[in-house]
């Protein structure tokens, strides 16, 4: 009630700046005359708010929060960023951050180490995969309804500062002490890399940071030196970051003077403007890129670039379709704003930006879930494209801008298996705490699997898991059997146990390779491949 009665109070007020603030950055940002009245105006009412407003109150935090509403006027990627959160949204695109290296979930109101970082400050002192973390510098952190990022928190901190957390170990009586002392853990850019087939290599990225390029490098090596000369490049999800690094990538399958991705700012006039060196270490290599309705940024330069080029083929749904360039200008207290300073262009001239509204970022949003309820990700004929916006290839394939990459080769969004049992123990969180479960159980067994294939030996028939499963579901969730959703579920619901399990003993990378064998994007990829439907050689030509 008394948070109601302070917005009450306080939004008049904002309401009123916000559109003092609009008037001045519109001035400052978007027009070229005269700004001494402006500038007058907002010290004015700013005067006149602290002077003779009928209660006290903060200017500064006023124009603080009036901040974020006014960029939410302009289109729906400029950003304001407070400088309490500057470091921590740069971080996941920095590619490390100051922590002990462990990776937890909350199980039963206590954190237990799911991972531990290779090569992390956790490692080094001993922590363990299966450790339940108790106290945190001698505060209790377990059975107190503690939530995950408080927990994060406390176990972040400056780099070479020391944090003291208590063990409670399965084979342990007592509790153990870890004085660890905090550094640089990476932050991969890569997920998953490893030989999916014979001759066919498989990376999966999830964003593009600084980091980004040379973790693909070293997965495209490693590969090759395993005989891959065939390569699934999965970017689905992946909501862009860095240009850099996906022009970078995007050269190491190019020839000379292939075109990469341009840039325009308001006037039309290129900014920028990449193309090929012909210094690219993967030219002979077939390639198809998977992407859907959440490959966005970066992904779709990536994507743009190796369709424009016929330089490899595009498998999934239609791309998100972020066409927009932002610029991040750090202000004098350390805040920053994501400013929109241009779009970009794929090597055919199209710009892939879909439409929207200054203001509406919530309609921008929500476009997505439109796509869904009118058919799109369940049939290529329910997409629309803008006719009014054709290109062509570079071999004289049309292709179409202002919404998104269109994949080469559609595939819809993979359904088999839903039911409402699966949705409801889904939701429960019911896999995730039995796939857990049965890795402490058998956890010393487990772990001496060195591979998925020496794993997936070693777990129960596939009918026995299943059904210890629903007698956990029913027991620990109260989801009773419904066996008419369960059998057509059946494959689904095994088929995710065993890739959490993968993860729980082997780590993220495992989970891949166990769920991307019914995965149909990933299975129609490898038919493409083994088809030589990718082949795309290297001429060498510019294109004109």
């Amino acid at each position: 009630m008394k948070s109601n009665k302070k917005l009450a109070v306080w939004m008049p007020v904002i309401v009123a700046v916000a559109f003092v603030i609009g008037l001045y950055i519109g001035a400052n940002l978007f027009k070229n005359g005269p700004e001494w009245n402006t500038r007058v105006k907002i010290g004015e009412i700013m005067d006149l708010i602290s002077d003779q407003y009928v209660d006290e109150v903060n200017t500064d935090s006023i124009l603080e929060a009036s901040i974020p509403d006014i960029l939410a006027k302009l289109d729906p990627h400029t950003v304001y960023i407070p400088a309490s959160e500057l470091q921590g949204t740069n971080e996941a695109l920095d590619g490390s951050f100051g922590g002990i290296g462990v990776v937890f979930t909350m199980m039963n109101d206590t954190a237990t180490v799911m991972e531990v970082v290779s090569g992390g400050p956790a490692e080094k002192v001993g922590v363990l995969a299966g450790d339940r973390i108790v106290t945190v510098n001698d505060s209790i952190v377990a059975g107190i309804k503690l939530d995950s990022e408080s927990l994060r928190k406390k176990l972040k901190g400056p780099k070479g500062s020391s944090v003291l957390i208590g063990i409670k170990r399965s084979n342990s009586s007592e509790l153990l002490s870890f004085d660890v002392v905090r550094g640089d853990i990476p932050v991969n850019a890569v997920d998953a890399s490893y030989m999916i087939r014979p001759g066919i290599g498989y990376i999966r990225i999830n964003k593009f940071g600084r980091t980004t390029y040379m973790e693909f490098m070293n997965a495209m090596v490693s590969l090759r030196a395993e005989g891959a000369r065939k390569i699934i490049l999965d970017l689905r999800g992946n909501t862009g970051g860095y240009m850099e690094p996906a022009i970078l990538m995007a050269n190491e399958f190019l020839g000379v003077g292939m075109p990469i991705v341009s840039t325009h700012g308001r006037t039309g006039n290129i900014e920028s403007d990449f193309s090929g060196d012909g210094q690219g270490a993967f030219g002979d290599t077939e390639l198809v890129v998977v992407i859907d309705e959440g490959s966005a940024s970066a992904s779709e330069i990536f994507a743009g670039a190796i369709q424009d080029n016929d330089r490899g083929l595009i498998v999934g749904r239609r791309s998100f379709g972020k066409g927009l360039v932002q610029r991040q200008i750090e202000l004098p207290d350390s805040s920053a704003i994501r400013l929109t300073t241009a779009r970009y262009y794929t090597p055919s001239g199209r710009c892939i930006q879909k439409p929207y509204t200054l203001g509406s970022a919530e309609d921008y949003e929500l476009e997505i879930y439109t796509r869904f309820d009118k058919g799109e990700g369940f049939s290529a004929d329910s997409i629309k494209v803008d006719t009014t916006k054709i290109y062509s290839t570079a071999s004289g394939r049309t292709v179409y801008g202002g919404g998104g990459i269109m994949p080469d080769v559609y595939v819809a969004s993979d359904t088999a298996g839903i039911t409402p049992y699966y949705i409801k123990v889904f939701n429960a969180g019911m896999l995730h705490r039995y796939a857990f479960l049965f890795t402490d159980i058998n956890r010393d067994a487990l772990t001496s699997a060195t591979s998925v294939l020496e794993l997936m030996d070693m777990l129960p028939q596939d009918e026995i898991l299943l059904n210890e499963f629903i007698e956990f579901a029913r027991t620990e969730g109260n989801i009773p059997p419904r066996w008419y959703y369960i059998n057509i579920s059946r494959d689904l619901i095994v088929r995710q146990l065993k890739s959490l399990i993968a993860s729980d003993v082997l780590g993220q990378p495992a989970l891949f390779e166990v769920s991307n064998e019914g995965d149909p994007a990933i299975m129609r990829a490898i038919q493409e491949l083994k088809q030589g439907n990718a082949v795309a050689p290297i001429t060498g030509k510019p294109q004109k």
